[in-house]
């Protein structure tokens, strides 16, 4: 059956007292006969599409549709197409586009042109899958033909390509006192850092502190110590092996290492590998041809990625760790070390995102040898954080540098490339307009996902 008009808009079968929103659809590639399908028609009725005026490869039609999530695809000269320019995903009836619209909108939706762009800066009053709406899923081949050309793209690339033309690497000397060391890493990085007394940053040296973790972590079922040798690569290591040993070993970054002589005396510090550079290198490989990689489009709360706080009723998974900015600087420092993650969101009464509180943030404490003047169970998180912040930020803000947001409705590709940014290691998962945590998503997360 063939609806016939193209001007005016048309109304799709909806619930009795639903407002339908006028919403152009238009495909700007040509053809000699275009016609529009869709969720909204039942994939049943073919909508006839007219070229613009003045635009004889621009087809256009308005059609009426019900709010909430559509997809649809254009059949042109008698072939199925999608436009790979808007949003898409694989469904029943393979590749199709989607759309969605709010329940209450206070303008006209966006028009479809040829000059909209794709995608959208990511807006976190306003979540285009509210609970309840149905959730696109990839399929199994999709998935797998994304994680395939994923883990083609590591093996086929080099660790020499992360070198940047200039740059900085710190080398400590490992015989350096370790309250030396944490000063300069305060100085210099703003990464990492110790709780230990005063008399004991005074009297360890680097080497003696990584022998007694090593102690405290490396020893084996038998009571004996595990050596544990330092993990690096070469500049021809592939990304993938680069990668593999960064989530394999539990480490921020892989130095890479080159040494000109066969018995490999005299080794140079090229660079610091890390996953957000990795990530990089993949973003900026697949952004013109997203279409080869399906599972980019794909929401991330429709795929196995990130931790979530667990919904009520649910018993599996470990608890989701959370904090009140009240709560002692001690407590978070347990918590880091007991849940074996590098951040905490610091929320309020209502879950709300207020700040985050991470590993790299005990450098602060370095600030006027703070460290040497508090008991760490006297200091409350809020107290902590001010250390490393103005004098002048108000309390409750979020700020946009420390604390990273997505939403659970943001496609991957965009998640990615938030976490590609230098010093991003992770994106705290908030409910549009209440800023509620639902969970963290983080690099080594994105990848495991990506690797499978």
């Amino acid at each position: 059956m063939f609806v016939s008009g193209a001007e005016s808009g048309h109304e799709n079968s909806a619930i009795p007292g639903t407002v339908l929103i006028p919403t152009r659809f238009v495909w700007p590639y040509g053809g000699r006969r275009v016609l529009l399908s869709g969720s909204f028609t039942r994939w049943s009725e073919h909508i006839p599409m007219s070229p613009i005026e003045g635009c004889p490869t621009v087809f256009q039609v308005i059609w009426s549709l019900a709010p909430g999530y559509h997809q649809y695809k254009f059949f042109v000269d008698g072939e199925w197409r999608h436009d790979e320019h808007q949003p898409f995903v694989s469904g029943n009836y393979g590749v199709v586009n989607t759309i969605f619209l709010p329940r209450e909108p206070d303008v006209v939706p966006a028009v479809f042109s040829p000059d909209t762009p794709g995608g959208s800066n990511m807006d976190l009053d306003n979540d285009p899958f509210p609970r309840g709406e149905v959730i696109p899923r990839i399929s199994e081949a999709d998935l797998e033909v994304s994680r395939h050309r994923v883990s083609e793209f590591l093996s086929t690339h080099i660790a020499y390509e992360l070198l940047p033309e200039s740059g900085k690497v710190i080398a400590l000397d490992v015989n350096l006192p370790v309250k030396q060391a944490f000063h300069t890493l305060y100085e210099q990085l703003g990464n990492h850092g110790s709780n230990l007394t005063e008399e004991e940053l005074e009297t360890h040296t680097i080497s003696a502190w990584k022998e007694g973790k090593l102690h405290l972590r490396q020893i084996d079922g038998s009571g004996r110590l595990c050596p544990r040798h330092l993990v690096h690569a070469g500049p021809y290591d592939s990304l993938k092996d680069v990668t593999l040993k960064i989530l394999q070993n539990k480490v921020a970054t892989v130095p890479i290492i080159h040494s000109a002589s066969q018995d490999g005396s005299f080794p140079q510090l090229l660079h610091l590998a890390s996953l957000s550079g990795i990530l990089k290198c993949i973003c900026r490989h697949f952004r013109h041809s997203s279409s080869s990689l399906p599972i980019l489009q794909q929401p991330i709360c429709s795929i196995p990625v990130g931790t979530w706080v667990p919904k009520i009723g649910e018993s599996n998974g470990q608890p989701f760790a959370m904090l009140r900015p009240n709560a002692s600087l001690g407590a978070a420092l347990s918590l880091l070390v007991q849940a074996e993650v590098s951040s905490i969101p610091i929320v309020d009464d209502n879950d709300s995102l207020l700040d985050i509180y991470s590993r790299s943030d005990i450098t602060a404490l370095a600030k006027d040898r703070a460290y040497a003047q508090i008991h760490l169970d006297n200091m409350s998180i809020h107290q902590a954080l001010q250390l490393g912040q103005d004098a002048n930020s108000p309390y409750g803000f979020i700020s946009g540098q420390r604390c990273q947001m997505c939403l659970r409705s943001d496609p991957l590709h965009k998640v990615m490339e938030r976490l590609a940014n230098p010093g991003v290691r992770r994106l705290v998962i908030v409910e549009a307009g209440s800023k509620r945590v639902e969970g963290v998503i983080s690099l080594s997360d994105v990848f495991r996902f990506l690797l499978g």
